[in-house]
């Protein structure tokens, strides 16, 4: 892949080149293949595997307006999905088709910003099978519908400026208000659009005008779901605040790092050229903001540290931006060639890393589980179920399962039936059912330490530990399952203690 340096070098001729109108017409026949290309790839490989952790939560929850987590959309989305076919693979091809309507948004910032169809091509094809996109277009995250959001406001912003048409920014306030209900990080996303607007303009009053008034239909399209946060107690920044403490130091090192990762290596000189044009290109001076914005989400990102990819939105608008020096630069046949095998190279790293393209039996010996969490919390659901079912058949049927976490309860709740209704964990939500029946007198308690337990318990015993997959270690790798008998206290007492959120 060619250096950033010479990937800009036309820069200062483009000055003078450059049309009177930036924008140019999205060309279907340009995006819709790689849009199709990605839907048929992740269709293929939604079954893959298994559940992820998370979506076993997911389709456990019952519809409400709020939970201690999140919002209702993705849980609501997940449960719907669940009721009609109760497999991975159906809930994959929600994500699976989101991923593909993001790969459209994403060319159409790039042609917003004056990119014919070579640069939509580059924009659909390296954003599409970008390593993170591909990860959220295989599982069903709360994330996963960012993919599609945070463009979107992106394009939605960059036409109100470019095009001196300030009505786009009140639509990009109503699809941020809708996003709320979703995930509330799209705020860190305003906050920061609103910082590189102030950094680096334009300052027209207009502008500032109209962006008041998309901020105020945020509030108004979200305000039943900011209503429910503040009177249940902020919940979202107690788990906010969670994450962070949990992952804070091993996430706020390498935020900048990462975002190379983001994408994909061979791709950062495309990145790299989409922050600089607009400081470089006379016409781009009104795409200033979007490089600070990037900067701007990078450090919330930082202090927030809870998650690596939070800033991935932002940095794929500045891709589709850099998709039009990048296709200028490559006139020539060896420049497209090494253009095309950057993306090529990219995106079959990328599907290997976040895909389940290796098969799970062979999946130890390889650098995947390191790299992709979410591959390891596919993987062994069905077993851990199992496993925990045969002791508590073994210890009577009347036994209250109590675990750790939500993706043990929801294994549980998927793979072992006859334990339906008698599986409880404090982990999230989950703590918000009712608890587990007063009578309660043996519990088999999946994850808990014999310090915890016994505070309530006047015998337990360590029957078993629950199994890796395919030698694949996981969070739930080795984890006591115990059976425990003669309460102490009252079983109030005892779910109040098992709460939990992170």
């Amino acid at each position: 892949m060619p250096s950033t340096a010479v990937l800009l070098e036309p820069a200062a001729a483009h000055l003078r080149r450059e049309p009177a109108a930036l924008r140019a017409r999205l060309d279907l026949r340009a995006v819709l293949p790689p849009a199709l290309a990605l839907l048929v790839v992740l269709t293929a490989t939604a079954g893959g595997y298994g559940y992820h952790r998370d979506e076993l939560y997911f389709r456990m929850l019952p519809p409400a307006w709020g939970y201690i987590d999140q919002p209702p959309f993705t849980p609501l989305v997940a449960r719907v999905v669940a009721g009609v076919v109760d497999e991975a693979w159906a809930l994959r091809l929600v994500a699976a088709l989101v991923a593909a309507v993001a790969v459209l948004v994403v060319a159409a910032i790039t042609a917003e910003v004056g990119g014919g169809r070579g640069a939509q091509a580059l924009a659909a094809w390296g954003a599409g099978f970008g390593y993170y996109p591909l990860l959220l277009g295989h599982v069903l995250f709360t994330a996963t519908f960012d993919l599609v959001v945070w463009p979107l406001v992106l394009l939605l912003v960059i036409r109100a400026v470019l095009r001196r048409q300030g009505a786009w920014f009140l639509l990009a306030g109503l699809v941020a208000g809708a996003s709320l209900y979703n995930k509330l990080l799209v705020l860190a996303l305003l906050l920061a659009i609103a910082i590189g607007l102030a950094a680096a303009g334009p300052r027209r009053a207009a502008v500032w005008g109209w962006a008041a008034a998309g901020a105020l239909i945020v509030l108004v399209v979200g305000a039943p779901n900011l209503v429910w946060q503040a009177t249940h107690g902020l919940p979202q920044l107690r788990i906010g605040a969670a994450l962070s403490a949990q992952n804070a130091a091993a996430v706020r090192p390498f935020v900048v790092p990462f975002l190379v990762a983001l994408l994909g290596p061979t791709l950062v000189p495309v990145c790299v050229a989409g922050f600089l044009a607009p400081f470089r290109r006379g016409r781009w001076r009104d795409l200033r903001w979007l490089p600070v914005a990037l900067v701007a989400i990078v450090a919330l990102v930082v202090l927030m540290g809870a998650q690596l990819y939070y800033d991935l939105g932002v940095l794929t608008a500045v891709f589709a931006v850099g998709c039009v020096p990048a296709v200028e630069w490559a006139r020539t046949r060896g420049r497209r060639a090494m253009l095309v095998a950057a993306v090529a190279v990219n995106a079959a790293a990328a599907a290997l890393l976040a895909l389940p393209v290796v098969p799970a039996s062979a999946l130890a010996g390889t650098v995947v589980p390191a790299w992709n969490q979410a591959a390891r919390d596919q993987l062994g659901w069905p077993a851990l179920a199992h496993r925990v079912d045969a002791v508590d058949a073994a210890h009577g049927t009347d036994a209250v399962v109590l675990t750790r976490n939500y993706g043990e309860a929801g294994a549980i709740e998927r793979y072992a039936p006859s334990l339906a209704g008698r599986t409880f964990s404090g982990h999230n939500a989950m703590h918000d059912a009712a608890p587990p029946p007063a009578t309660t007198d043996v519990v088999v308690a999946v994850g808990y330490s014999m310090g915890w337990l016994r505070q309530d318990f006047a015998q337990c015993e360590t029957v078993t530990r629950l199994p890796d997959a395919d030698r694949v270690v996981s969070q739930e790798t080795g984890a006591p399952v115990r059976v425990c008998t003669g309460r102490l206290t009252p079983i109030t007492r005892i779910w109040e203690r098992a709460a939990w959120v992170g």
